[in-house]
């Protein structure tokens, strides 16, 4: 599967196939459109994407539109960003954080 440069939009049908059987490392931004920090954090995971391109994969889900999605892992606050690692959840960030916080988070876990 090729890992895109962009981040890719999930939803509750496709998050088992596109996180939880993809291997290596994902990063999952539960989200919404109502959502500032939200909006903060979206331009520094597009950025990501592309840096990290070929060794990351990073997806959106809308909380909104996918709320069974988010309850399964305990999101109750946006942004939440979950780190999956061969399709298992290993980190959680919840709350907009300058790049250098998720690049320390990417390296801990591509290592």
């Amino acid at each position: 599967m090729a890992v895109n440069s962009h981040p890719v939009a999930v939803t509750d049908a496709t998050f088992g196939q596109e996180v939880e059987q993809h291997r290596g490392l994902t990063i999952v931004d539960f989200w919404a459109t109502w959502c500032g920090p939200c909006h903060m954090v979206a331009p520094i995971l597009d950025q990501l994407a592309g840096e990290y391109q070929g060794k990351l994969k990073v997806v959106k889900l809308d909380v909104d539109a996918n709320q069974t999605t988010a309850m399964r892992f305990n999101v109750r606050s946006i942004p939440s960003i979950l780190f999956f690692k061969d399709g298992r959840h290993v980190d959680t960030l919840v709350g907009a954080y300058p790049k250098p916080v998720f690049e320390q988070k990417i390296q801990q876990h591509l290592s």
